[in-house]
This record gives C-alpha cells, structure tokens and sequence, in this order.
C-alpha cells in the first residue's frame, strides 16, 4: 500500500508565549517525527494563539481569537513573525533533522500588513508551499487581517513517491469555491488548519468537500478546553469497485491532547480519481459565470464584506 501519512497535532497552546509555543511545537515534531508519517500538520495560527473567546481565565486561547481595537492590536502586531524569523527557521531546521514535511502556522507580517499563513517545509527544510486565508472573518476580529490572493498546490515529496497538496484554513472551508479551485489546480490531498469548534455540521462539510472534489482532506484543531479537538481526515472514495457505499472518515479525534495519524492509501485513491464522475470529470464551466459576479442578492449584503481584497 502506497500511504501518504499525516500527523495532526492537536495541541494546547500558551496563548502569546510564542518561546514556549515554538518549544512545544518542536518536541511535538520529534515524537510525530518517529511515527513515520510524512506530514506534520498543526492547528491554525499556532504562533499566537491568544485570548479565549469563552472567556474562561483558565483557557490560554486559540489562534482565531484576535483583539478587536486599540492597545490590543498594537500588542499583538509585536508577536507577528516573517518568513525568517527564529520561529520559522526552527521549523525548518527541525524539517531536516527528523526528515519529515512539516506544515507550520503563524501571524505573518509582511511588511505593514499582517496574514493569517500556513507554511508547508519538505523534509529537506524548503519552501512547498505558502499560503494566506483569503476567507478572512471580516465580520469578527479577523478584519485587522489582510486576505491572501490566491489558492496553490504544489507538489510534495515523500517516502514512496510525490504527493499535489494543496491547502485553505479554516473558514476557508466553509466555501465551496476554495476546495473546488484547489481540485482544479489538481490537489490530491488538502490540508486545513483550524480553531473553531468542530461540531457536526462543518464535520459533514468537509467530508462533502473531500467527496465532491475527490480529494482527501485533512483537519487540524486545538484540543479543550481552547477549542473541541475533533481533528479529522476524509478520503474521497465514497464508493467501492462494485459500487457499494463506503464510509470516507480516515481518522477523528475526541478533545484530548495528542497526535493523531491519518493514513491515505494514494494508489486508491488516485484508482478512484481516475474512473469516477465528481471532481472536475464532468463539469460545465460556460454555465458558471454567475459565480465571479461581485454583487450579492440582497439578503446577503453585509458591510464588513471585503469582497474586493
């Protein structure tokens, strides 16, 4: 079996400790690095996890908690990092010594402007992969943040071979849009740091999103008391050679702490892509132009809607 192996780490952070986050992160790496997986996938915006939005003095925070205005802001723009700052290239650096891909998640500042960013490493400790959310949630704290500009897949090797990984986070989830366009750029597999409660509605959107697309699809989240756990991983292959349905769920966690492995057996999986009907097999663009119209029905205006950026 040809598996492509993801470790998900569902971690608790120490909110805007970024020395002690970056230590726990590499520790982690170690011992997901001796579980011979091939990608190392942590929650969202693992550098700055920050104030809880349950307002529990005894939770350290998540990464989608952003302060709204004033002092808070300026205070968190200081924990913002670069692409060569000591929290990235620690990553890196840990990418070569355990051989394993890591992708790593921080509040990047590039230049005066600040990005919600997941960087994927190749075990060599190279660049694969950098992207930015663009569904930024403009109606919450997320506004102080700059959208990213596009979608990108790239090709990352491993043990057997070499895998199209693509990524989104988050609330990029939530549209149809970013995992179909990543299918198009032909991911094979997607990932999606995460911080929100993972309940039984976006469980089963993104197991539509595997299924739909032909992708498998993997999730990182914090762990309770910061956020519910509920990492997972779907494949795409809903049905079997002989048609008979089949249960896409690769790997879910409960809220505990720890390091859960998702397998995705990628001849498959590829075996699937290459004889079924979804994905991008059968579409009909001509008939879609409606969807990169900029003004929205009524009911759905909203003013803090940056659909421009």
């Amino acid at each position: 079996m040809n598996t492509f192996s993801i470790a998900l780490l569902q971690l608790i952070s120490y909110g805007l400790n970024q020395e002690k986050n970056l230590q726990k992160g590499l520790d982690y790496c170690i011992t997901a690095g001796k579980m011979n997986c091939d990608l190392i996938l942590f929650p969202e915006m693992w550098n700055t996890p920050q104030h809880s939005l349950r307002h529990d003095s005894n939770v350290q925070g998540t990464g989608y908690s952003l302060p709204v205005t004033g002092t808070g802001v300026k205070e968190y723009v200081k924990h913002a990092v670069t692409l060569e700052s000591r929290f990235v290239l620690e990553y890196k650096e840990m990418a070569k010594k355990i051989k394993t891909a890591i992708a790593i998640t921080f509040l990047e500042k590039i230049k005066d402007r600040l990005y919600n960013t997941v960087l994927i490493i190749d075990k060599k400790g190279n660049d694969i992969l950098h992207y930015s959310k663009i569904h930024t949630c403009d109606f919450d704290r997320e506004a102080i943040l700059t959208p990213g500009s596009d979608f990108y897949v790239s090709r990352l090797p491993f043990k057997n071979g070499s895998v199209n990984i693509g990524a989104m986070i988050c609330f990029d989830r939530e549209f149809p849009e970013s995992a179909r366009i990543l299918c198009i750029k032909g991911a094979e597999l997607i990932i999606v740091p995460n911080a929100c409660t993972m309940e039984q509605h976006r469980i089963n959107q993104l197991e539509t999103r595997a299924f739909e697309n032909m992708t498998g699809i993997a999730l990182c989240n914090y762990a309770a008391p910061q956020e519910n756990g509920h990492s997972i991983a779907f494949d795409c292959m809903a049905f079997g050679p002989d048609e008979e349905s089949r249960d896409t769920k690769v790997v879910e966690a409960d809220e505990n702490e720890g390091i859960y492995i998702a397998e995705f057996d990628m001849d498959r999986l590829r075996e699937y892509r290459n004889r079924e009907v979804w994905g991008d097999a059968y579409r009909k663009p001509r008939y879609y132009d409606m969807l990169a119209k900029n003004e929205p029905v009524k009911e759905f205006r909203r003013r803090n809607s940056r659909r421009d950026e």
